[in-house]
């Protein structure tokens, strides 16, 4: 498996608002679309305003013919215009499993 990490910078002071705005109105969409929720998180210290988040994919094929859905998605085209005001920054990397480590069931 594959992981897809997205680290979103927020401006001061909306991870609240974020995540609400998330949890109404584009988690359902994201995960119909996406599938496998790896983890969903936001920074306490170090640097501030974070969110990460992390989907698991079974290839680089699977990644981007379910991104590709995602963007095309209405729902989720509504909910993007409502949460890109709230972003500064966003960084995404692919992390690829080590040889010896095995998907937890």
């Amino acid at each position: 498996m594959f992981v897809d990490e997205r680290i979103y910078t927020l401006h001061a002071g909306q991870v609240p608002t974020f995540l609400k705005l998330y949890e109404e109105e584009g988690m359902a969409c994201q995960v119909r679309i996406l599938g496998k929720m790896v983890g969903y998180y936001y920074t306490d210290f170090g640097p501030l305003n974070q969110i990460v988040h992390m989907w698991g994919y079974e290839s680089l094929d699977d990644r981007f013919e379910r991104r590709k859905q995602l963007q095309a998605s209405p729902d989720w085209q509504s909910y993007a215009r409502k949460m890109r005001p709230l972003v500064v920054k966003v960084e995404n990397k692919l992390l690829v499993p080590a040889p010896f480590f095995k998907v937890p069931d």
